[in-house]
């Protein structure tokens, strides 16, 4: 497989000709689903899901499938069958990929604040995309996606969630609102300079392809 992020939370999966791609939202570059024949979507929040452009993405390929939580999936509606809504322990193939899926709700940022559904899909038993959780799949996962900056943790609960998700390696994502000593900042924390974890800890460069798996 090879992996390449799109700005903030959103990354594209290729394999073998087939593109998957998981969270398209309001950060991500529009090229992300240029050529995708399938998208995955956690949860609802803007920076993570865009209406408007999976609407535009379906209009132009009428092949396009997406896979969703119900509350996301509600608001599709007019792509009919072309939208599946899924939750925990579900289980499909997506453009070729076999997915599952883990987690049910969103973390929580504050009690004032009402938690909405959020789920986590692991791809061809390998990489695990958790959306904004920090759920811990219950399968071994190779490529962990590491959200690494968000309201609603610390890097002291990503060292942890490393240590016992255990991947082999970790890559980041939602890391959109850091600037440069931010970023530092984290990899430090969650690399060599920390207190340490089983999995070598990786940036992605927005639209730089690696090859995972």
């Amino acid at each position: 497989m090879q992996l390449t992020k799109f700005g903030h939370a959103c990354v594209r999966i290729e394999k073998d000709g087939r593109r998957l791609v998981v969270d398209p939202g309001g950060l991500t570059e529009p090229q992300a689903l240029d050529g995708a024949d399938a998208v995955l979507v956690t949860h609802e929040h803007f920076d993570h899901f865009s209406k408007d452009a999976l609407r535009r993405a379906a209009r132009d390929n009428p092949g396009l499938r997406v896979w969703t939580n119900h509350s996301v999936a509600g608001q599709l509606d007019g792509l009919g069958v072309r939208v599946t809504a899924v939750g925990e322990g579900d289980a499909f193939t997506a453009a070729g990929f076999e997915v599952t899926v883990h987690g049910a709700w969103h973390a929580v940022i504050h009690p004032d604040i009402p938690r909405i559904a959020n789920i986590g899909f692991l791809v061809d038993d390998a990489l695990f995309h958790p959306g904004d959780a920090l759920t811990v799949p219950g399968a071994p996962v190779s490529t962990l996606l590491l959200p690494v900056h968000a309201p609603w943790s610390t890097v002291g609960h990503l060292i942890d969630y490393v240590r016992e998700v255990a991947p082999r390696d970790a890559y980041a994502i939602h890391d959109g609102a850091l600037n440069d000593i931010g970023i530092a900042m984290v990899g430090g924390l969650l690399g060599g300079q920390g207190p340490g974890t089983p999995s070598p800890y990786h940036r992605l460069t927005p639209g730089a392809t690696v090859p995972i798996g």
